[in-house]
Formats: structure tokens, C-alpha cells, sequence
């Protein structure tokens, strides 16, 4: 099959785009807004962009509470969404008003950063500390803003729980990262396997 995405009549029960763009992180971003309520939601529009330095980005639909909190404050955290921690991520993930607790509504314990003043998932097996460097519309091909807002994040701290450190690398078969595939589907993959590049 082949369709355009102008039309988008791919003539399926839901939009496979998502699905063939997978799997993808979680981002799981924690934030405090000015009022001092804090924020704690899961984007699937989320990755690493960049190693030197590190930067993170996070893509909003909307002007929601994490992006607010980010935007105004300059700063977040990214959590670590492994399998024991996925339905309380989930949790997080409910429609509430501005100044709910999520960590609160997902019984998950907020500690201050150590060098934001954002919160992060104390559970997490791993933890970025953010701040902000940008913020970004995107552009359609014919020049219309995207409805998605994207918020670029300079990695400043790193938080990990020895517990899934195994010689002198994190061990993904401890960690179990979760990722989002299509549609409401989650995938946990902890079986890995090594290759290398070839040597030319």
C-alpha cells in the first residue's frame, strides 16, 4: 500500500504513523511551575539529540503543563521509565488541571534536583537534570507552524542507581527500559545484543 499524508488515507482502523516511528523513549519530564506546583507527564516525542554537549528535546502538542513549567522556569528533569515503574508513569499521564501533583497521584516520591530546581522520580533507575536552551515551532512545507512546540534541553547532571550498573556499564537486562510503540502499545526491552561497526 502507499498513500499521500495530505489526504492521509491509508484506509486502516488508525493512523500508522506513530506505529512505523517505534520504538520510541519516554520522555518523562519532571518540572515545577512559578506558583511552585510540580508536574510530572510522559511524552512520546522525546530523544536525545546530541552528545557534546548533551542535549535532550521533548515535542509538546500544545502549550501543556510540562512545557509551561520548562519554558517559564528554564529548567526539568528526564526520568527513567523502566518496567516496574510503568503504570505509575502511566498514572501520570491523566488529563488533570494546572498545580495537580502527578508524583503525588502516582504515589512516586519528588526529590529537588541537585542542580535544578526541578523535581525528579526518586524511584527512577536513571535521572537527567535539564535546562533550558531553546524553544522551537516547526514549519510545515508550506510554512505553517507545526501545533507541536519542542523545548531543547541542555543535560547539566546525571543521576543513576548503582543497582543497574554491571562492569562499568548500565545493564539494560536490570534497567528495562520501556518504550512507546503505536497506537496504546508500550514494548520493555531487555533483550540485547551487542554488534560493532565494521572495520573499513
Amino acid at each position: 500500500m502507499f498513500y499521500t499524508t495530505d489526504t492521509n488515507r491509508h484506509g486502516l482502523a488508525h493512523d500508522p504513523f506513530k506505529a512505523i516511528v517505534a520504538p520510541r523513549p519516554i520522555g518523562w519530564i519532571g518540572s515545577k511551575g512559578r506558583d511552585g506546583s510540580i508536574n510530572l507527564a510522559p511524552y512520546s516525542f522525546f530523544n536525545a539529540i546530541s552528545d557534546r554537549p548533551k542535549l535532550v528535546m521533548f515535542s509538546s502538542a500544545g502549550r501543556k503543563h510540562s512545557q509551561r513549567n520548562a519554558v517559564e522556569t528554564g529548567e526539568f528533569t528526564c526520568n527513567f521509565v523502566s518496567r516496574n515503574l510503568v503504570e505509575k508513569m502511566n498514572t501520570s499521564s491523566a488529563a488533570v488541571d494546572y498545580g495537580v501533583d502527578e508524583f503525588a497521584l502516582a504515589g512516586l516520591t519528588a526529590r529537588k534536583g541537585e542542580l535544578v530546581d526541578a523535581p525528579y522520580v526518586a524511584e527512577a533507575f536513571a535521572v537527567l537534570e535539564c535546562k533550558v536552551t531553546e524553544t522551537l515551532v516547526p514549519m510545515s512545507l508550506s510554512g505553517e507552524d507545526c501545533e507541536n512546540i519542542m523545548v531543547f534541553g541542555q543535560v547539566i547532571g546525571i543521576r543513576i542507581d548503582e543497582t543497574i550498573i554491571r562492569d562499568g556499564r548500565l545493564d539494560m537486562a536490570i534497567a528495562r527500559p520501556v518504550a512507546r510503540m503505536g497506537y496504546m502499545d508500550y514494548s520493555e526491552d531487555s533483550n540485547v545484543f551487542e554488534m560493532f561497526r565494521p572495520q573499513v
